[in-house]
């Protein structure tokens, strides 16, 4: 029953991650339609940021679900103690997430702050653990260093995201307070623009690693 019970929510995660994405960047058209009216468009910015939840929900949890379904399946033997390390620190950082969410925590917030560094720890955790399977000083099968490196970059794919939205702020609350303007909406054009093929690539990586999740070990 665990077992069937974590590979469902293995699933669930790249439905919701990769579905989430598709509907964040469709509602993004909305945000930087000038025909759109104010209105609309700060409403099409509030369902983009809620929406956006599900696929940082489910990059948070797609770490603690792979290692659990590698543990029970007899992939990758790790010990019990490590698989509930990562679950307490998936699980507090994904707090920390919903915290940043919920509360509108600006940018220089602690709890931003201590995102990003689980982000960076994560992504060079993975990183290295999946390296090392792959020159053989770990004992990860082939299929699960590959999936290691690929949510270590979707994690950077994500940090290059956010820092390609920064500029995205001022021209914002710019429109929705006085109004939108054609350099205005010049600028979001522009940096939605940017973002699209960072989306796309993460986007690939994600079936990429659906696919390599049924390549599993004879």
């Amino acid at each position: 029953m665990l077992l069937a019970l974590i590979t469902l929510l293995h699933v669930l995660v790249f439905v919701y991650w990769l579905g989430g994405d598709l509907g964040a960047f469709y509602t993004s058209r909305y945000a930087a339609d000038p025909a759109r009216t104010v209105k609309e468009r700060g409403l099409a910015l509030k369902v983009l940021a809620d929406i956006d939840m599900a696929p940082r929900t489910c990059l948070i949890l797609a770490l603690p679900t792979g290692l659990t379904l590698a543990k029970l399946k007899s992939w990758w033997d790790v010990p019990p103690e490590g698989v509930a390390a990562v679950w307490a620190l998936c699980l507090f950082w994904l707090t920390m997430a919903w915290t940043i969410h919920l509360h509108h925590s600006p940018p220089e917030a602690g709890v931003r702050r201590i995102d990003i560094a689980i982000r960076w720890g994560v992504l060079v955790a993975l990183a290295g653990f999946g390296g090392a399977s792959l020159v053989g000083l770990s004992t990860a099968p082939l299929f699960l260093a590959l999936k290691m490196l690929i949510l270590a970059v979707a994690i950077g794919c994500g940090l290059f995201i956010r820092k390609l939205l920064a500029p995205l702020g001022p021209p914002v609350a710019a429109m929705m307070t006085t109004g939108p303007t054609p350099e205005g909406d010049a600028v979001i054009a522009a940096v939605l623009e940017k973002t699209r093929p960072v989306v796309v690539s993460l986007w690939i990586l994600l079936i990429l690693a659906a696919l390599l999740g049924l390549w599993t070990p004879a």
